[in-house]
């Protein structure tokens, strides 16, 4: 019980209802669980926070991951064999904007979190050279891009967000890593986690979890009373994604 005089929160006091639409918790095909102990590990994991619902967003990327529904379907189909009866779970991807995506919209391959929403990334070194045809042509496709963790982008990362403001401007919307709260990723990228929350550019927020060792993570972040203010309308954004 949390008392009428504590200050902070945890996170987790926020995720009641909350579907996870980041994560890496399908066995054997990303970076993320490599078995299906694995990933039953990790759902415990997010158990201990009171998530229970999730959409399984393994990386799509042609050069390491390219994965297609086949393949997605195939891990889904097994892990589901095994988790708990209270856990419920689904699959999209998490798709890197390059040619193999391209290749994706046009055979028709791509696979929405939720409506036409479609999770996209990009190289931590740079943006992709035709990034603007990319999101166009997922636009065109009739679908609606969600950029994965932008505040992990150091190339983005100007003094006015112009380059973020940009992104916007062209119909992406923006999902914040949780651990970018803390200085997981580096202090940098916890500051643009916190300016991008207080300009009211992040829509939603999500785990990117990988891994047990993320959860124990995100299980201990602890809020401030205005850094709650700031987290609570994105968390309840995230929730009506899946309402």
């Amino acid at each position: 019980m949390i008392s009428i005089f504590q200050k902070n929160k945890y996170l987790s006091d926020y995720l009641e209802g909350f579907t996870d639409f980041h994560n890496h918790i399908l066995p054997g095909i990303d970076d993320g669980a490599a078995t299906i102990q694995d990933s039953l590990d990790i759902i415990k994991e997010f158990g201990e926070i009171g998530v229970k619902n999730f959409v399984a967003t393994p990386h799509v990327m042609g050069e390491f991951y390219p994965n297609e529904p086949g393949t997605i379907k195939n891990a889904l189909s097994i892990l589901k064999k095994e988790i708990p009866e209270n856990v419920a779970i689904s699959a999209s991807g998490e798709y890197m904007m390059d040619q193999f995506l391209i290749e994706q919209l046009e055979n028709e391959n791509v696979t929405p979190l939720v409506d036409k929403k479609v999770l996209v990334e990009m190289s931590y070194f740079q943006a992709p050279i035709n990034l603007n045809e990319i999101l166009f042509k997922l636009q065109n496709s009739s679908f609606q891009p969600i950029l994965a963790h932008p505040e992990r982008y150091a190339f983005f990362h100007t003094r006015d967000l112009a380059k973020y403001e940009d992104l916007k401007e062209r119909g992406c919307t923006f999902q914040l890593n949780m651990l970018s709260l803390t200085p997981h990723y580096g202090g940098n990228m916890q500051k643009v986690a916190y300016k991008l929350l207080e300009t009211n550019m992040i829509d939603f927020i999500s785990s990117d979890a990988h891994k047990v060792a993320h959860l124990e993570k995100i299980k201990n972040i602890k809020l401030s009373k205005k850094q709650g203010k700031l987290i609570e309308p994105v968390i309840e954004k995230s929730k009506a994604l899946f309402s």
